[in-house]
């Protein structure tokens, strides 16, 4: 009987390469042959670079017949948000102001990943410049949910979790900046992971918001993201906010956890985020999952955030501000598009020009907000009262985790809404994030765990578990028992139904 290796995890895949059962070139050939298969109508993908992949796993190959692989995921192939720099290949955010532009060095955490050995499969889409909660942002066209094409993968890092869930990937990296790993992680079935700010390297990452932005794993399994996320993590000197210590044992935590047991383990389920608004069958669902939880021997307990009431608006204020600043470097005259309005015209008009006609509706929309918030007159009222919010957010943070070891609640409020749903109603779309909005504030990790299907509509549901910062370790732990205890329940992984991709 022949293997099909892409619905392989990397951990299985990383063991057959050690065992000699199959080759790297074999693995990422079925994996290029699955993008060939399914990806126009997921899309995504937007730059697949299978001459690079297949030359990547040839070297893989020829090192471990040589007795010498350079890391456990060796030759274990893996897709790439596109917002982060790739030397020789196209780096755009999904943005046209970037179309074509190819970046003459690598992020940290790509080099990290040619140092090791993963096969880079291509970039995947994603909402312009990180700015949204749907991929349907993205310049180049949305991306669809494996689960039902008519729906929304999550945002803005929806092409790497569509990629994951789809198979067309083992492992991919996904950035997030207010939920743009976990709730596309959600919406997806996919495990997806917020490591503590500064624990992975964002030295070539195209910055959106530079105190909230993360680059994190995204997988199928929760020991898939601690393989990944000990191999990208890690202090970095080119990045100013790196932590210059070592990452607590990630993949311990994972195998520790999958054993099913969390005795000692004390749960807090934050009371602020549950109630109206979140639909029923993502409430029956989490609710099962700590139900689980208190079965494995964890102690679960309600734990009150007041002010997480106050993330959202807090986020929407010094997000867009940061934004506003960090794209204002895109301005037609050192690289990137640029659009001549006039013969003649002045530097002034061709900015002007080369900004609306490269810049979406969702970037405009937060570069206003942003400058208007930093304005002379309203920057202490709007942002830097922003900043004094964000401060009593982690202050909440620290008192629960003086009574609690994690915390828990949804991912998302509902399930993947419908394309185009929510494309005229910006507020409404904000309100996605707003489970995951509260950890980028404070700079804590968070994983998102597949929690089993909607009664409503048979789609994905996430739990998401937060820790204090530096202590990814117990995401891990507690994220592997639940899944191996849902694993047991289900009787294996939930998967997207093939006739949806076809």
């Amino acid at each position: 009987m022949t293997t099909d290796w892409t619905r392989r995890t990397a951990a299985e895949i990383a063991d057959a390469l050690a065992a000699g059962e199959v080759t790297s070139a074999e693995v990422t050939q079925a994996h290029l042959d699955r993008i060939a298969a399914v990806d126009g109508p997921v899309h995504a993908f937007l730059h697949v670079d299978a001459e690079g992949a297949l030359a990547q796993a040839a070297e893989s190959d020829a090192r471990r017949a040589a007795g010498a692989p350079l890391h456990a995921l060796d030759g274990v192939p893996i897709a790439v948000k596109d917002v982060l720099a790739t030397d020789g290949l196209p780096t755009t955010c999904g943005s046209k102001i970037l179309e074509g532009w190819v970046p003459p060095y690598d992020a940290t955490v790509v080099a990290k990943l040619r140092a090791a050995g993963l096969p880079i499969l291509g970039k995947t889409n994603m909402d312009e410049f990180a700015m949204g909660s749907s991929t349907e942002h993205s310049a180049y066209g949305a991306t669809h949910n494996p689960w039902d094409l008519d729906r929304i993968p999550g945002g803005s890092g929806g092409g790497s979790a569509a990629a994951v869930a789809a198979f067309e990937a083992p492992l991919a990296l996904g950035t997030d900046t207010g939920g743009s790993i976990r709730q596309p992680g959600a919406v997806t079935g996919t495990v997806g992971v917020k490591p503590t700010y500064g624990g992975v390297s964002r030295y070539g990452l195209v910055a959106l918001a530079n105190s909230l932005d993360q680059v994190g794993p995204v997988t199928r399994t929760v020991l898939d993201s601690a393989l990944l996320h000990e191999l990208i993590g890690g202090h970095d000197p080119r990045d100013s906010t790196s932590i210059d210590q070592p990452l607590p044992p990630l993949v311990e935590a994972a195998r520790q956890g999958a054993t099913g047991d969390l005795s000692g383990v004390k749960v807090g389920i934050i009371t602020e985020l549950s109630g109206d608004g979140w639909q029923a069958g993502v409430m029956t669902r989490f609710q099962e999952s700590v139900d689980l939880l208190v079965k494995a021997g964890a102690e679960v307990v309600e734990v009150s955030c007041p002010t997480f009431v106050h993330a959202l608006a807090t986020y929407y204020l010094i997000l867009p501000a940061e934004a506003s600043s960090n794209l204002a470097k895109f301005d037609a005259m050192r690289y990137g598009l640029r659009v001549w309005p006039a013969e003649g015209a002045s530097a002034e008009e061709v900015m002007r020009a080369t900004r609306d006609a490269g810049f979406g509706d969702e970037v405009k929309r937060r570069i206003i907000l942003g400058t208007y918030a930093l304005s002379s007159g309203y920057y202490d009222a709007y942002y830097g009262t922003a900043q004094k919010v964000r401060t009593l957010i982690s202050r909440d943070f620290e008192a629960a985790f003086e009574q609690v070891d994690v915390l828990v609640s949804p991912t998302a409020p509902t399930t993947a809404f419908k394309l185009g749903e929510k494309l005229d109603d910006p507020i409404a779309m904000y309100l996605n994030d707003l489970a995951t909005i509260p950890a980028n504030l404070a700079g804590v990790p968070g994983i998102s765990v597949p929690a089993g299907l909607a009664a409503e509509d048979g789609l994905p549901v996430g739990f998401q578990i937060l820790a204090p910062a530096l202590a990814d370790d117990r995401c891990y732990r507690v994220g592997a028992a639940l899944e191996a205890l849902l694993l047991e329940q289900w009787g294996g992984p939930l998967v997207p139904p093939e006739e949806n991709l076809s």
